[in-house]
Order: structure tokens, then C-alpha cells, then sequence
């Protein structure tokens, strides 16, 4: 099991698309209807070197203005751009890190002075505070991989935990969140929500979509081999974007999390009826199919299969989440499965994956 666990390590290290980062502004614009729920809160960034990560970044240039009781941010000295990739800071008497010998370590934030009295907080005081107080930062003893024991011992300590977890070992990372019982705001691929892990966290509204649209483009700034071979390789406007000639990879992602978020509660109204004709039953499961979120039947109280996107509108108390179309096993089909292919199908064609849901407030 350890031989197995270090070879998912070191291929987790080593895959380009784990080295993906999360641009300010995707940040700013999602955490600005979080604000409330930070305060008093202790923040851990577990997946982030600091001299890197824009969430430290945010974090700490907002520390006061959020309210935080304390930030906690540590890095792997795996990761092949490891002190390299997003310097926020140049401080003095810091020794260059090299990709090979990166040492993994932590930053503890309790507080941030406005050290140069110009009554803002921003990252030149961030910066101060680095430079001055010696027991902010400190070496990991380990390697920084979220499931060592060193990184579990700060988990335990946070109330939240922001970051731009490694997309490949995304199931143990939020496992272990949930293990943990601890709330969440982190980016996922979009297509994590049919995973075995994940959609039962989903259905169970233990996790949900955050508040960016599903359907906006999230682009990430990369390491620059990556976006060499990217440029010479990949396909530009589907796989990349070059925006005032800096080159970030497009990516399915969207956010995640357990915290309480406005549109969970919001009660959309629809206003078409249902008819046989224009909602018909999947071969294969007892469902009706509705290809757009917007034409719900208000009148209809079985069981519909949406897009995906209706995680956007979803308010558990006016749906509820009873399956998913594409596997034939009632752990995640919720028992609507009638066999035959793998996909939900009508008149033997294929549907496109759909969430399996129940209006619970049917309009007759």
C-alpha cells in the first residue's frame, strides 16, 4: 500500500496539469460572497507555496480586512516550479530554490501590521511582516504532500480550506476534508462531479457547486515548458488563450464547497406544463428527459433528467437529487435504472450525461 501511495505521489508531481494556477481575479471574484464567513476563521492553503500562491496572496493582503483569526499556507517540494513560477515576493537574505532541491515549508499569519503607516494593509506590509518576523515562516519536515501526517496535524487545526487542489488525486483530497469535517472552497474539474467519490456528496448536499457560473471559462496561468509545448501542440480558444501575449490554459473547472452560498436558496420559477410529446421517457430509466434547465415542467412530479448546468439553479429545497444517468448501479442511479446501454438513451440514441432529479414543490 505505501509502494502504491508514493507511485500516485510521484505521478501527481510529475502531471503538467497539476501545475496549473489560479489567476487573482478568479479568486477575488468568487471569495467576494464568502466575506462573512471568514471572519474569525482559521484559513489553511494546503496545496500553495506562498512565495506562488494567489490564494496567499489574497489571503494575506485581505488577513484584516476578512477578519481572519489566522492564515496557514503550505507548499510541496514536488512540484517541478516549485519557488520559481508566480515570486510575489523578493526577499532578502531568502536563498534562490532550485526545482531540485526545493524545500517544502509553511507560513503562520496571526496578524498584519501596517507596517509602513499609510493605514492600508496590502502585500508590501505582507512582505515586511516575511522579512521581520522569523517564526512566520519555517521549513516542512516532510515533503508538504497534504496527506502527510504534518499537513493533517495543521488541517485539524483550520475552520476553512481554500485552494487549487492537484486535479488527479482530487477524490482523496476532498475524502479527506470530509474525514476531517472541515468546510471547503476549492477548485475541481468540472467533470469531478461524476465521480463515484463525489456525486454522493453532491446528491447528500454535503458539497456543491460555488458561486461562478458552471459555464464560464476559468484560465490558468501555467509553467512556461508547459506553455511552450502547449503552443506548439495544443489547440488554440479550445485547450489555450494568449491574452496581451501571456499564454493560460483553459480548463473545465469550477468551485467547489460546503459553505452556505445565496443562490442555494434562491426559488426559480418555471412556466411550462408538461406533455408526453415534448418530454419523452428515456428507454432505459424511469425518467423524463428536459435538455434545458429553463424548461422544467412545473407539473410534473417524477423523476427528469437534466443537464449537468442544473447544479447552477439547484435549491435543495425545491429538488432534490435522486441519481445520475450514466451508471447502471443504484449507488449512483438512485434505483431508476432499467438496463440496457450505460447512458440514458431514447429510442436507442444516446443522451448526454443528466443529473436525475424530483421537483419537490410541484405546481398542479
Amino acid at each position: 500500500m505505501a509502494k502504491s501511495l508514493n507511485q500516485n505521489i510521484h505521478r501527481a508531481s510529475r502531471a503538467k496539469k497539476d501545475d496549473f494556477y489560479t489567476q487573482l481575479v478568479d479568486i477575488e471574484k468568487e471569495l467576494k460572497h464568502y466575506k462573512n464567513q471568514f471572519r474569525g476563521k482559521i484559513v489553511y492553503c494546503n496545496c500553495d507555496d506562498p512565495y506562488e500562491s494567489n490564494f496567499f496572496k489574497y489571503f494575506a493582503s485581505n488577513f484584516n480586512a476578512l477578519g481572519l483569526k489566522k492564515l496557514i499556507t503550505t507548499s510541496y517540494s514536488g512540484s517541478p516550479v516549485a519557488g520559481q513560477q508566480l515570486p510575489l515576493f523578493k526577499i532578502e537574505g531568502l536563498k534562490k530554490i532550485k526545482p531540485k532541491d526545493a524545500e517544502a515549508h509553511r507560513i503562520e499569519i496571526n496578524e498584519v501590521p501596517d507596517f509602513n503607516k499609510d493605514g492600508a494593509i496590502d502585500l508590501k506590509d505582507v512582505e515586511q511582516l516575511l522579512k521581520h518576523k522569523a517564526n512566520v515562516c519555517a521549513p516542512l519536515k516532510g515533503n508538504g504532500d497534504f496527506r502527510s501526517k504534518e499537513c493533517i496535524e495543521l488541517l485539524k487545526q483550520a475552520d476553512i480550506v481554500c485552494t487549487n487542489p492537484p486535479f488527479s488525486l482530487f477524490r482523496e483530497y476532498v475524502t479527506q476534508l470530509i474525514e476531517y469535517n472541515k468546510k471547503f472552497l476549492i477548485l475541481g474539474n468540472k467533470n469531478a462531479i461524476t465521480y463515484k467519490e463525489i456525486f454522493p456528496l453532491i446528491r447528500e448536499n454535503k458539497m456543491w457547486v460555488g458561486m461562478t457560473p458552471m459555464g464560464r471559462d476559468l484560465l490558468f496561468i501555467v509553467p512556461n515548458d508547459y506553455a511552450k509545448d502547449m503552443l506548439e501542440n495544443g489547440k488554440p480558444g479550445s485547450q489555450y488563450r494568449i491574452i496581451n501575449g501571456t499564454l493560460y490554459a483553459r480548463s473545465p473547472s469550477i468551485w467547489f464547497t460546503n459553505l452556505d452560498i445565496a443562490k442555494r436558496h434562491e426559488v426559480f420559477t418555471f412556466y411550462k406544463k408538461y406533455t408526453p410529446e415534448e418530454y419523452p421517457k428515456y428507454d432505459n430509466y424511469n425518467a423524463i428527459e428536459v435538455s434545458k434547465t429553463s424548461d422544467i415542467p412545473m407539473d410534473y412530479d417524477g423523476i427528469m433528467g437534466v443537464p449537468v448546468s442544473f447544479l447552477d439553479k439547484y435549491n435543495p429545497d425545491q429538488f432534490e437529487i435522486v441519481g445520475w444517468s450514466r451508471h447502471n448501479d443504484q449507488e449512483m442511479d438512485g434505483g431508476y435504472w432499467k438496463g440496457g446501454k450505460s447512458d440514458a438513451t431514447i429510442n436507442g440514441k444516446e443522451v448526454y450525461r443528466r443529473i436525475l432529479i424530483r421537483n419537490k414543490k410541484v405546481k398542479k
